[in-house]
């Protein structure tokens, strides 16, 4: 059997399997790494940013290189991305939405630290070009005719892709900015028992986090936006993932629903081949079209891999998707919900018990219902914010039990307050923004661009 090494040709299906498998960690291994995407724009005039120019989003990769410990990567001659010597990087979205990529970090202390010193990094930088940037789960004021594409030749396969296979595809990629957690697992149960009670429990973090009112400068109906737009980008790699409940999940399973996935490309010497919509089943076999002959390597499927966008998606790692992105205080709140709730086991086997028998028609109306109703929506009789409020509370358990403290000697409990505060309301962020919309701001969505802006 080959090795894990990227750089290695895989033999079988089995070498898929034993990558995902691979993942496993001790406890005293498991590490978060949190990401986060948000929309630049010009002060002025609160356009978003094109990729060139002397107020644009390379000039703000420029900056970063030269003044603090950031490392350019090129494609085709211009940079697309930074890397640091912690494993953090900086990256671009489609519609230069910038994305931090953090590092592997201990605790949720290290994680707000983190943020907040590339936030001051990036304003360091923006302030004096006129530029600042906004956390949302969607673009509130410009079409998606309006947003410029950025210069990646992955996003140009995609691009031209998404209309075939569904009517949102590409404001997905343009026009949603959202919040991430990866978390790890010790063992093919303890992978199945997470991804489950996540995959269950990830509406609940939706309504919780809902922060896309506004499309076109104007009230949407949806209080997250940005969740509804997944429904209809592409049904081969989104959703929810009925067989994540079968009693037979296992990495295999993963494994084998991901060699159903179609394709989007393959990358060889330093260029984007266009593979889409075929087989990655095929590609194993030495019969993929684009690449006719050619065996798969490691590096091949674990691109693969970060095609798929289920509500949950498992890598070597599991990553919690259902966040809009927000202000900077969630930006560390959710990776706190998660850590709470996944890195505990006695929290991890009572958020289970909430969400656990429910079917999967109940769980796929949860789905729908929320991105609509916030917490208003219901399963079983419950409304939503009446699960959040037991799913924090489980979460701060999980938080306290662990015991990670700051030089203050506080632990990791203060990061929920943001989201105790916001279900104990029962208005979410979104909710929030419509009053003032339909108030204070006079029916115009400019005033969030100065109100939320980092």
């Amino acid at each position: 059997m080959a090795t894990s090494d990227k750089s290695e040709f895989v033999e079988s299906r089995e070498d898929l399997v034993a990558y995902l498998e691979g993942g496993c960690k001790p406890k005293s291994q498991w590490m978060l790494g949190t990401e986060h995407e948000k929309f630049g724009f010009l002060m002025e005039d609160l356009r978003p940013l094109p990729y060139s120019g002397e107020r644009g989003i390379r000039a703000i990769l420029t900056g970063l290189a030269e003044q603090f410990d950031w490392q350019p990567v090129q494609e085709n001659g211009l940079p697309i991305a930074l890397l640091d010597d912690t494993g953090a990087s900086i990256t671009l979205e489609p519609g230069g939405q910038l994305e931090l990529s953090g590092a592997l970090l201990e605790n949720i202390h290290q994680t707000c630290t983190e943020v907040n010193t590339h936030l001051k990094q990036v304003r360091s930088i923006s302030e004096p070009l006129g530029i600042s940037f906004l956390g949302m789960g969607f673009q509130p004021k410009w079409k998606l005719s309006e947003m410029e594409w950025m210069p990646k030749a992955r996003y140009r396969i995609m691009r031209e892709y998404m209309n075939k296979v569904g009517t949102m595809g590409q404001d997905m990629m343009a026009r949603t900015c959202t919040v991430q957690v990866n978390l790890d697992f010790s063992s093919e149960a303890d992978m199945v028992q997470k991804f489950r009670t996540s995959l269950a429990l990830q509406p609940i973090a939706t309504a919780l986090f809902a922060n896309s009112p506004f499309t076109d400068g104007k009230p949407n109906g949806y209080a997250s936006y940005r969740s509804h737009v997944w429904e209809d980008t592409d049904p081969d790699r989104t959703g929810m993932l009925p067989f994540v409940f079968a009693d037979d999940m296992s990495f295999e399973k993963y494994a084998d629903y991901m060699l159903d996935v179609p394709m989007y490309f393959v990358y060889r010497d330093g260029q984007y081949i266009d593979a889409t919509g075929q087989s990655f089943r095929d590609f194993l076999a030495g019969r993929l079209p684009a690449l006719p002959g050619e065996q798969p390597t490691f590096k091949d499927w674990e691109d693969h891999l970060t095609t798929a966008f289920p509500e949950v998606r498992l890598k070597r790692f599991l990553e919690m998707r259902g966040a809009d992105g927000g202000p900077w205080a969630r930006l560390c709140a959710l990776p706190a919900l998660w850590v709470g709730l996944l890195y505990h086991q006695p929290s991890l086997d009572a958020a289970w018990e909430i969400a656990g028998d429910w079917s999967m028609d109940e769980r796929l109306k949860l789905r729908e219902d929320v991105p609509r109703m916030g917490f208003k929506a219901e399963i079983r009789g419950r409304t939503v914010q009446n699960i959040a409020k037991d799913v924090i509370e489980l979460a701060r358990q999980g938080l306290a039990a662990r015991g990670h403290l700051n030089a203050a000697g506080d632990n990791e409990t203060g990061f929920l307050l943001p989201l105790q505060e916001v279900a104990a309301s029962g208005v979410t962020p979104a909710e929030r923004k419509l009053r003032l919309y339909h108030g204070d701001w006079n029916g115009s969505v400019d005033p969030v661009f100065y109100e939320c802006a980092y």
